[in-house]
């Protein structure tokens, strides 16, 4: 990565980070929870830049603008609209579970190939 594409990213996040502040309290208190859950669950997406949260920030704005209250906006299940979100993304979980799921196929396959 060269030095300006990392100013360049540094100058998105502050931007980013920046609309975050901008929402009313009630949807910062709930990005933030959305951001660490989609962090933790791991889109791989996310690794490529902050496209999916700069579009919950479009749709939390939106919002705010109308006047809803958050929980009218994700429902009152965020984890669930977070994984709606995700839903056809490949996450980090996925490729785990792949690769256990590849170890053990392997795994069985030497036990099998010594027992006969």
């Amino acid at each position: 990565m060269r030095i300006q594409e990392i100013i360049e990213g540094k100058k998105e996040w502050r931007a980013h980070v920046a609309r975050v502040k901008a929402l009313p309290k009630d949807y910062q208190i709930v990005y933030k929870e959305i951001q660490k859950y989609l962090f933790k669950v791991g889109p791989v997406e996310l690794t490529n830049g902050i496209g999916l949260l700069s579009g919950i920030i479009d749709l939390f704005e939106e919002g705010a603008f109308l006047g809803k209250g958050v929980l009218e906006v994700t429902g009152s299940d965020v984890a669930a609209f977070c994984d709606d979100l995700i839903k056809d993304s490949k996450t980090y979980a996925d490729i785990y579970q792949e690769s256990v799921d590849k170890k053990v196929n392997e795994a069985i396959k030497k036990v099998t190939i010594k027992t006969k």
